[in-house]
């Protein structure tokens, strides 16, 4: 039974998660891009983070109480040219991921990345005919964007391409829903949470893991982190399983210097419990 309810916004209940960051010994933040670090736009290639959210980012990674990811429907290697600085990125809706220095693809996903490309070009001769179509073959998965498509002929957008899905994918390929975008890829229980899963995974005990996005797509990755962590959903209020919520990608940026000014506050705390029995020692023997 779904358990998901109107998330609450993050301005009201900034205390609460306070107290659940400052119980933690660290933080796992793993952050959405499009819509969430980056603007939606009309032409996806010309997404980009914003400067706030570029600067919070690379603050972010280089704090030692912080290990930051990137988690997105992109492919790995683009997400990766349009925002540097944290050591872990998922891509392809977490069918890449890179960390330690290592590459991991779904094997699935990787025996199945020739009938994504068929697929893709196929759809772009069924799809040619309407205006701002446009199909984003990204090897392991495809993306149809219909955003700037005039709002009559979507319909047809979403008609041709579960008819060429179905046709030419089969039982391999599926197609699901996003924000004015189609996405195609292997028909295996397989998306973004199970990618935060792993890096949650890797992370040393006493780490609470947090997770902002902004789409359907994201929806995995707040039920992997909650109730333990903490999901924040990016947009409106409508149902979710994240607990909490911000309006934009300019309110991920503040959320993200706030949740710096914590993490700070933390790592001074544990450091002065660490050295306080130590100063205790060297005074008794001191005497």
């Amino acid at each position: 039974m779904s358990t998901e309810t109107p998330p609450r916004p993050v301005e009201t209940e900034r205390e609460r998660i306070r107290s659940r960051l400052t119980a933690g010994s660290r933080v796992c933040c793993c952050l959405d891009f499009d819509g969430t670090l980056a603007p939606i736009v009309e032409d996806p290639d010309a997404a980009a983070p914003t400067a706030e959210n570029e600067a919070a980012v690379a603050s972010l990674a280089a704090d030692p109480a912080v290990s930051t990811a990137v988690v997105s429907g992109r492919a790995l290697s683009d997400v990766r040219d349009r925002i540097d600085g944290p050591s872990i990125y998922a891509g392809n809706h977490g069918l890449e991921l890179e960390r330690n220095d290592s590459v991991a693809v779904h094997p699935v996903a990787r025996k199945r990345a020739a009938r994504i490309d068929e697929v893709c070009g196929i759809l772009e001769s069924v799809l040619e005919p309407i205006p701002n179509a446009r199909i984003e073959n990204k090897r392991l998965t495809g993306t149809v964007h219909y955003r700037s498509v005039p709002s009559a002929m979507r319909p047809i957008v979403r008609r041709r391409t579960h008819a060429v899905v179905d046709r030419f994918g089969g039982d391999a390929l599926e197609v699901s829903s996003g924000k004015r975008i189609l996405e195609i890829g292997p028909s295996i229980p397989w998306g973004k949470g199970n990618a935060v899963a792993l890096i949650a995974a890797d992370m040393p005990p006493g780490t609470v893991p947090i997770y902002i996005g902004d789409d359907v797509t994201d929806e995995s990755a707040f039920r992997t982190v909650e109730p333990d962590g903490i999901g924040i959903r990016v947009g409106g209020d409508e149902p979710s399983a994240a607990s909490y919520r911000l309006d934009s990608p300019d309110a991920v940026a503040r959320f993200l210097e706030w949740l710096e000014s914590i993490t700070a506050e933390t790592l001074e705390r544990t450091v002065s419990q660490a050295s306080a029995p130590a100063e205790s020692a060297s005074g008794t023997t001191s005497h």
